[in-house]
């Protein structure tokens, strides 16, 4: 007898089933039609703001038209684009004298971090930076903002392009230490990758000021671990998935930070450090994840903590899936 399978996508009034065949994809959207009042708008092409592209080498999401708006919106469609969301150069602090324009600061970095959390890990480091200024922003703010919006006019028709391999769950970790020169704290990155592209990412900037840069890696590194345990156990709710799940492999540019998490050791006196090794270390124990070393110039997370320039914005954002509609299309036909 042949095992059928359904996954059912619920988000408040909109939903999404999925199954392995057709047949019963109908089966159950008949015995949900009958119990609730519902409308067949047939096969999805907008989900949330994010559109759904399929191709002969894999499936596309991208929200080029919800970047489209934002710079229409934001008066900024018609602009000269740059190749970068971030100036390295740029040494933003708070702001101690008049806002300017606090409020439309605020519509722009609320637009601007649905994009990022859905479909732009590339602009999630200067995305994050700016949020920090939003109650008070002056000029140079305004100036970083405007930046942006110019990279996103450049990378309007972006969108990440899943290709179905490699099958594997594989993670990258990073911090950036003291990237906050004012503040002295540092930020945080991940990001997952899955079927050829980013399925998962986050920057944030610490809650402590940390003496050694081995300390701020080990930090990011236990908040890559906590993501890595919540998405294999996602995957192994998922009926169809490989089995057994393996481990997921995380990668680190810090041999130092890789070689204290595998010691069952700790001679520190930091207890928040301490409390971290010791979960890390029950991940490694229990094959939840394992550790790699990767060169700092080929980790995928290092736009998600720092300002890169424009050839390596080009090669994380290719790593991550983050690819233009054009290289798609001309990749369908051989």
């Amino acid at each position: 007898m042949r095992i059928t399978h359904v996954v059912i996508y619920l988000y408040v009034d909109d939903m999404l089933i999925f199954g392995t065949s057709l047949e019963i994809v109908c089966e159950t959207k008949k015995f949900l039609g009958s119990k609730f009042d519902m409308k067949d708008l047939g096969e999805a092409e907008v989900i949330l703001g994010i559109k759904k592209t399929r191709t002969p080498n894999g499936l596309k999401l991208s929200q080029e038209h919800y970047v489209e708006k934002i710079l229409r919106k934001f008066e900024h469609f018609d602009c000269k684009p740059v190749s970068t969301p971030y100036d390295p150069s740029s040494q933003l602090k708070k702001n101690r004298e008049h806002s300017v324009a606090q409020i439309k600061h605020a519509q722009i970095i609320g637009s601007l971090m649905y994009l990022m959390n859905c479909a732009k890990p590339d602009i999630a480091y200067a995305v994050g930076r700016l949020s920090r200024y939003t109650q008070s922003p002056n000029q140079d703010h305004w100036t970083a903002i405007h930046r942006v919006l110019k990279y996103l006019r450049g990378t309007i028709n972006y969108g990440l392009c899943f290709s179905g391999f490699p099958s594997v769950l594989e993670g990258f970790s990073n911090a950036n230490w003291i990237s906050d020169s004012y503040e002295m704290k540092s930020t945080s990155g991940y990001v997952f990758i899955l079927g050829g592209s980013a399925i998962s990412w986050k920057s944030a900037k610490q809650t402590c000021i940390i003496r050694s840069t081995m300390k701020v890696e080990f930090i990011a590194l236990e908040k890559t671990s906590f993501e890595a345990e919540w998405l294999r156990n996602l995957l192994i709710d998922i009926p169809l998935w490989t089995r057994p799940t393996s481990s997921v492999s995380m990668c680190c540019d810090s041999q130092t930070t890789i070689v204290k998490a595998k010691s069952k050791i700790f001679n520190g006196k930091n207890k928040h450090i301490c409390l971290r090794h010791n979960i890390v270390g029950q991940l490694l124990e229990r094959m939840v994840i394992s550790l790699e070393f990767v060169r700092s110039k080929l980790n995928l997370s290092n736009p998600l903590t720092k300002p890169l320039n424009k050839k390596l914005v080009e090669e994380t954002s290719r790593g991550m899936g983050l690819m233009p509609v054009t290289e798609v299309k001309s990749g369908d036909n051989p």
